[in-house]
């Protein structure tokens, strides 16, 4: 006869082994009943894991807001190298989803390939410009808000040197960072703006490693756009003295709030909204859909703790250029965005 403690030690046992087959299954079917009467699925592949607080958390949290306003079955995988991309387009493509998005530029390159083949399914990508048929991508002014950031960061800074961190050399990431810098010289033209890129998004070690290195060299704030791997860079702001740091595409203010300056913010969720709602209505235009801050997507987000750290008239300067974004009558000084066909 079993004793009470053999019996309690196999019911660990077997709840472990529960909890590693459900941690090793793949997700990410996440579904109701009201999709399957009108069809309408919807399927999002990230690079990157939806945990990072980020890019891929911001899609993800799009994702479920498209499964509960517009009662679709939603799907989600991450995928890690180009011929997983095409791969997993092509699987829901063949399974007759409704839209499928490749959340970022480096989709774009299989969408072009999938797309005419499954004619009936639109493939959307966070980036890039690549549109045919039934493809289209979506295209983030990180520039406008990266501004504001800079002007931020200069007036905080004492150093004069700041710094930039990115996953991966991307457009999109670059001429974000361009950007900031561009803000960095409107208010301190003789600033120093420094900037690395890891070569991954996933690697918070190598984020936290390339930061220290950084804060070594004197740079005492810095803009980071790097996913899962800029966790780690937040960790290094937090260690270290008289560092401040900057948060990018979700609202990371509260990662590390005695330190974040503020968040280059990206509604991910309103931004799959607006394109899920034209595929299920059958208003599908194939076309790069531009969003900034008049789309109310692109938005800086400053830490409310910090605005006794940031100078008044800073604040009044950021204001000042936050309303001619919105109104349409600011400069920028960059090039030009694509403009939305409507």
């Amino acid at each position: 006869m079993l004793t009470i403690r053999r019996l309690v030690t196999r019911f660990f046992i077997f709840n472990i082994a529960v909890g590693i087959l459900a941690a090793c299954s793949p997700a990410k079917d996440t579904s109701n009943s009201s999709a399957d009467a009108d069809g309408f699925t919807v399927a999002l592949l990230t690079p990157g894991p939806i945990s990072d607080q980020s890019w891929n958390g911001g899609a993800y949290e799009g994702l479920l807001r498209i499964r509960d306003s517009l009662g679709a079955r939603v799907s989600h995988i991450q995928t890690k190298t180009p011929a997983e991309f095409e791969e997993n387009f092509r699987q829901y493509g063949a399974s007759g989803y409704s839209l499928v998005f490749g959340h970022g530029f480096e989709f774009q390159d299989a969408a072009a390939r999938v797309g005419p083949a499954f004619p009936k399914t639109v493939f959307i990508t966070t980036g890039g410009t690549r549109t045919s048929a039934n493809v289209a991508a979506m295209s983030f002014a990180f520039e406008q808000p990266s501004y504001l950031a800079g002007i931020i960061a200069a007036s905080v800074s004492k150093s004069g040197i700041i710094g930039c961190i990115g996953g991966t050399e991307l457009p999109p990431v670059k001429s974000g960072f361009a950007a900031f810098t561009q803000g960095v010289h409107a208010l301190n033209p003789k600033a120093r703006v420094v900037t690395a890129y890891l070569g991954n998004w996933d690697d918070a070690g190598a984020g936290k490693e390339q930061a220290l290195a950084q804060i070594a060299r004197g740079v005492d704030v810095i803009y980071q756009n790097a996913d899962a791997a800029g966790l780690g860079i937040f960790q290094a702001a937090k260690e270290s003295q008289g560092v401040h740091i900057i948060g990018s595409n979700s609202d990371q203010n509260h990662v590390a709030p005695t330190v974040t300056l503020g968040s280059v913010v990206i509604n991910l969720p309103n931004a799959f909204m607006s394109i899920a709602r034209e595929v299920k209505s059958g208003a599908f235009i194939p076309r790069v859909h531009v969003f900034d801050t008049r789309s109310g997507v692109m938005k800086w987000v400053l830490n409310s703790s910090m605005k006794t750290v940031v100078p008044p008239r800073v604040l009044q300067m950021v204001d000042s250029v936050e309303h001619h974004m919105l109104d349409g009558t600011f400069v920028p000084p960059w090039p030009a965005r694509i403009p939305e066909d409507e």
